[in-house]
């Protein structure tokens, strides 16, 4: 992972199938708004793109979060920002 990211909370989605990715990303999301941390990374990789194409389909319905891109030096990971705690 890039140093930029390293401190950032990360969800490493490597060997797990598409339901279980959309509740641990589901989970990780909702956990690090209650914790307001503003930036996360989720590590999806690349393989066959059923994981990465799961994960922006979560993050696009996703209440919480305020975007997300893949990140520019690695498109098996995709940085997220969530929105801010009222």
């Amino acid at each position: 992972m890039i140093q930029l990211y390293s401190n950032l909370p990360t969800l490493d989605l490597h060997g797990v199938d598409r339901e279980y990715a959309r509740i641990q990303i589901n989970d990780f999301i909702r956990d690090n708004y209650l914790a307001k941390n503003k930036k996360i990374v989720i590590i999806h990789g690349n393989g066959t793109g059923v994981i990465k194409r799961t994960t922006r389909e979560v993050l696009k319905i996703n209440r919480y979060v305020e975007e997300f891109h893949i990140d520019n030096f690695n498109d098996g990971m995709t940085i997220v920002t969530i929105r801010k705690k009222p």
